[in-house]
């Protein structure tokens, strides 16, 4: 942490434009909301998520969703093209370190080269829990091979510093299980995660609503990952809108630093001491 309480690795090209930058994997981005493109009705719907969210970064389920794998399908990308987006493919589905790295180097082809990617191997089918050791070891290989790896993983603090450690330039620990939207379940490992992480910290997974985005952003995560919140919301455009607010006003109170919390210890807002012409 520097003196300001701010990162290091968020303080690099800061410009009046842009005067507090995401940076993950040498990118430079403005928003700190990313958003996944599964579960919305239409693609129309998903676009217009997006837009109404700010997000930048959006996440693509290449086992789940056609980007010109599947000839003669509508793709994602006639919505919502790379050229304006930053596209993060990822291997949701994949249950080995094989079938995840395969799944990227299909993405990295279809992309053109690509190389920005969100990992997740995973445990079982009921609980989406990650499966950390297969993790462990495809993040080993996509680092190899010029992959810029984003994972998700628990919110075990000594796997966190152990994938970046392998090199990966984002470290992305669930709040709670995927598609719960059960909040953040334990923010004292989120903590620890992010006081020893020299990379972005992403949340990622269990957001429910935009009390959850807020507070991930107040414990001092870098950015919030979601995809379930928005997309099963009665309103997915309203909801999208509402999360971006959320983030944002999270990230501006973790930069102003909040009062210290004292239990018993009654203070006015309107002091009798300390004013103008009294001692």
């Amino acid at each position: 942490m520097s003196v300001s309480g701010i990162p290091h690795h968020d303080r690099p090209m800061n410009t009046p434009e842009n005067p507090d930058p995401l940076v993950i994997g040498g990118q430079t981005f403005r928003s700190r909301l990313l958003i996944g493109t599964g579960k919305y009705r239409d693609f129309a719907e998903t676009r217009a998520a997006i837009d109404a969210s700010g997000a930048e970064i959006v996440t693509v389920a290449i086992r789940r969703t056609n980007i010109g794998q599947n000839a003669g399908e509508p793709s994602l990308l006639d919505a919502v093209p790379a050229s304006a987006f930053t596209m993060l493919p990822n291997t949701a589905g994949c249950y080995t370190a094989d079938d995840a790295v395969r799944t990227l180097r299909l993405a990295r082809e279809l992309l053109d080269g690509h190389d920005l990617v969100k990992l997740e191997v995973l445990g079982d089918p009921r609980t989406l829990y990650p499966n950390v050791v297969e993790t462990l070891a495809a993040a080993k290989t996509l680092v190899k091979e010029g992959f810029r790896v984003m994972v998700y993983t628990s919110d075990d603090p000594i796997v966190a510093k152990q994938l970046e450690e392998t090199g990966c330039v984002a470290v992305m620990p669930l709040a709670s299980l995927i598609g719960s939207g059960m909040g953040i379940l334990n923010p004292w490992n989120l903590q620890i995660i992010i006081e020893n992480a020299k990379v972005p910290v992403v949340v990622d997974a269990g957001v429910g609503t935009a009390s959850d985005a807020a507070i991930a952003m107040e414990l001092g995560c870098d950015a919030v990952l979601m995809n379930t919140a928005i997309a099963a919301a009665r309103d997915p455009v309203l909801m999208a809108g509402a999360m971006k607010q959320a983030v944002a006003a999270g990230r501006d109170a973790w930069r102003a630093g909040r009062m210290p919390k004292k239990l018993y210890s009654a203070a006015p807002s309107s002091p009798a001491t300390g004013l103008i012409g009294k001692p």
